[in-house]
């Protein structure tokens, strides 16, 4: 029995199907993102339809001590979701620590999700610098969730930093390409003794689901959501595709074949 073969028995559903990270546990395995949205009210809309209990937000572009009317900092404390305060403009490892240390400060819970940029085109992040970082939080007591480029070696490296989840991309953030390497991704499900959340990328309803197909334990978006011309619509697309994805996961699909396989029995049939 293969990795894969070993995770999708193990996480069979006996009445629940958590995903665990840390200490946290979560019944969707959708996180969405708060940006780009056109209003505090489509944001509430999305969130709601969408079914997700990790928020993410940009601690550097979120006043999260804002609690007025309308602002997102209202929206969040109202204790529904989890928030997940990301180092998203972040460039070296001294600024993302530092900018995860001022969520803490604001009361936000020590679940983070570690973001250091490398190229301010592509948005790649910086593979040494996001190791360094993360060594650095974790020994400070953060649950990290590191944003990453989909290399195996990467992903084990920041496991073995202490990373409590790997957020390897499925293409540039913002680009809507969907999955680029799938292959990519499957070794670092064979490998991982931590839950992988493919983060980035996603365009669709159908991107999401073959992330969870392959066996990914969840999906960060934010722009294909934000960006739709029917965000709350496409909110509920994510959260039923994730939702299906997983479930095909568990039930395994039927082997792929070359040639044709009759549905109906060739034997005992009436002359």
């Amino acid at each position: 029995m293969n990795p894969t073969e070993t995770q999708r028995s193990e996480s069979r559903p006996t009445g629940d199907d958590l995903l665990r990270i840390g200490s946290h546990k979560f019944s969707s395995r959708l996180f969405v993102g708060t940006g780009k949205y056109a209003d505090a009210e489509q944001t509430a809309r999305a969130l709601e339809a969408s079914g997700a209990e990790v928020v993410t937000v940009a601690i550097r572009r979120i006043n999260l001590a804002d609690r007025s009317e309308g602002s997102v900092g209202r929206l969040l404390s109202s204790g529904r979701f989890t928030i997940l305060p990301n180092s998203a403009g972040c460039y070296t490892a001294e600024e993302a620590v530092r900018t995860l240390r001022l969520a803490r400060e604001l009361g936000v819970a020590d679940l983070v999700k570690l973001e250091v940029i490398g190229d301010p085109k592509t948005l790649y992040p910086d593979n040494e610098q996001t190791v360094e970082a993360a060594k650095l939080l974790v020994k400070e007591g953060f649950t990290v969730l590191p944003y990453c480029i989909d290399d195996p070696i990467v992903c084990r490296k920041l496991e073995d930093a202490g990373c409590a989840a790997v957020m390897p991309l499925a293409a540039p953030i913002g680009s809507g390409l969907g999955i680029r390497n799938p292959f990519n991704l499957r070794i670092i499900l064979e490998q991982a003794r931590v839950p992988v959340i493919v983060d980035a990328g996603v365009g669709t309803a159908s991107d999401a689901a073959v992330a969870m197909e392959l066996g990914c334990h969840g999906v960060l978006m934010n722009t294909a959501i934000a960006q739709a011309r029917d965000p709350i619509l496409m909110a509920e697309a994510m959260r039923e595709a994730v939702s299906s994805g997983r479930k095909a996961f568990l039930a395994g699909r039927m082997p792929k074949r070359l040639h044709a396989s009759a549905s109906s029995p060739e034997t005992g049939l009436i002359e």
